[in-house]
């Protein structure tokens, strides 16, 4: 498709999937914003965008003005819900509103649409700072996730247990597209519009997987290895998702749609940081099996095309895969050279040793840049030596390192591996609470800070420290 402009005569934007597929969805117009205004930007992705925080671009975002020649689109998919189907659900809050350098924006908050289910449409300032930060904080620490541009704050009053304001997230990813818009035409027997939309995924994001002798097959075989691979990162880096519908699953294994997320702060292995979830469907260590389970639904909507044998091969590289990205990861947090399978039981120990002491995960293995492995007096020591079994584990784990030569590179190593500083909840609620009043200082503060997650930048210790008490109390749910 040639590259069109806008009425102003900007380059670099297109109209999408959603204009070349128009049954994909419904062409809808944002509803504005009251008194539209900044709240929180990337300047590295608007760079990449060539966009700035000007009058203009805040008049397009937040929905102002429509000055590009076509209208956003809100797209229909359904999905699984805590497991059970939902044959119906679609872009109720947002819209796409186009394709600018090969990357979708998206306006998360921007109001009604065909499929908002009685809704209005909005988010409200805390989600949108939260699915920002979030969404930025992964990507610098190096986990596959949609970006976020800005956010936009305003004066719209929006109802959810009280009155608060509404707000858009701008999200950016080279796709929106869910397992969940599979599932839409593949039980509603829209067999051709399945095809196309496999074969325009094909073309525009698996180009490899057109080259195969099966390329369907291929495509499958990619987005399963993807999503283990992210999945895997989320179990070594301590991150909860909280609601893994398989509606809020990515085709490019990208961590997507941002709720009642957590890093982990103590090492606990059931946690569950979503309220609403009160069977533990989504708790962390359920992650690795649900992201399988929705794999599974995926490869249903294949079933026209692939024979049960082909579904099941592409299904079994998930576990392979997962492990050995985690193996990766963590031998990379540890120091383990060359990580095979027998280290999942020295990982486990530790972590178990974690869970018991109630060790804050990410600071303890942040530690290891600190270490010494031939001392018995280290960082991790302090934090662990109380617990029973911690003299056997340490041993261990020397014999498995074998020594080392040299100390500053290995601690170096062990730096780049380890973030200094991860989002943590009560970080994120410090933010929300300042942006609430009308103060966006401590948000942009900790935005730069979780841009260079690895630097033990001194102007930012405050914010590496274990959570305090309180933070334990803060509740999220499917709302936040």
């Amino acid at each position: 498709m040639a590259e069109q402009t806008d009425r102003e005569g900007t380059p670099g934007w297109q109209p999408g999937i959603g204009h070349r597929l128009p049954w994909l969805g419904s062409q809808v117009r944002p509803a504005p914003l009251a008194n539209p205004r900044w709240v929180g930007w990337s300047e590295d992705l608007a760079a990449t965008l060539e966009l700035a925080p000007d009058e203009a671009t805040l008049a397009l975002l937040s929905g102002s003005v429509t000055p590009l020649p076509w209208t956003p689109v809100a797209q229909v998919y359904s999905g699984h819900q805590f497991g059970g189907y939902t044959p119906r659900l679609g872009d109720g809050r947002g819209l796409h509103l186009g394709e600018r350098h090969g990357q979708e924006l998206f306006l998360k908050g921007s109001g009604p649409t065909p499929y908002s289910r009685s809704g209005d449409g909005r988010a409200v300032l805390r989600s949108a700072i939260r699915e920002f930060l979030a969404s930025e904080a992964l990507h610098h620490l190096g986990i596959a996730t949609t970006r976020a541009l800005a956010v936009i704050g305003s004066d719209t009053p929006v109802w959810r247990e009280q009155q608060e304001t509404g707000a858009i997230t701008v999200r950016v990813s080279p796709s929106h597209l869910r397992f969940g818009h599979f599932e839409y035409f593949y039980y509603t027997r829209q067999q051709a519009q399945l095809a196309a939309l496999i074969e325009d995924t094909l073309a525009h994001h698996f180009p490899d997987a057109l080259a195969a002798p099966n390329p369907k097959l291929a495509w499958l075989e990619a987005v399963v290895s993807r999503t283990a691979e992210t999945v895997a990162d989320w179990q070594a880096f301590g991150f909860c998702h909280g609601v893994l519908n398989s509606d809020n699953m990515s085709i490019l294994g990208e961590t997507f749609d941002y709720g009642p997320f957590a890093f982990l702060d103590a090492f606990q292995a059931g946690h569950i940081c979503n309220h609403s979830d009160h069977q533990g469907r989504y708790a962390f260590d359920q992650q690795p099996g649900i992201g399988l389970w929705n794999l599974n639904r995926l490869a249903v909507t294949l079933t026209p095309w692939l024979s049960e044998e082909q579904l099941k091969g592409a299904l079994a590289r998930y576990e392979p895969v997962l492990v050995a990205r985690y193996l990766a990861r963590m031998g990379a947090r540890l120091g383990l050279d060359a990580p095979q399978e027998a280290d999942l039981a020295l990982i486990g120990g530790l972590l178990n040793l974690m869970e018991a002491a109630g060790a804050d995960y990410s600071n303890t293995l942040r530690s290891f840049a600190e270490l010494d492995p031939a001392s018995d007096d280290t960082p991790l020591h302090r934090r662990l030596a109380t617990q029973p079994g911690f003299d056997p584990w340490w041993r261990r784990y020397q014999a498995r390192l074998g020594g080392v030569t040299e100390l500053g590179p290995w601690q170096w190593a062990r730096a780049q591996a380890n973030p200094a500083l991860i989002l943590r909840t009560h970080l994120a609620q410090e933010a929300i609470a300042a942006a609430e009043q009308g103060d966006n200082a401590p948000l942009a503060r900790l935005h730069r800070a979780l841009c260079r997650p690895y630097d033990p930048d001194s102007d930012f210790d405050d914010l590496r420290d274990d959570a305090p008490s309180w933070s334990q109390q803060i509740t999220l749910s499917c709302s936040s």
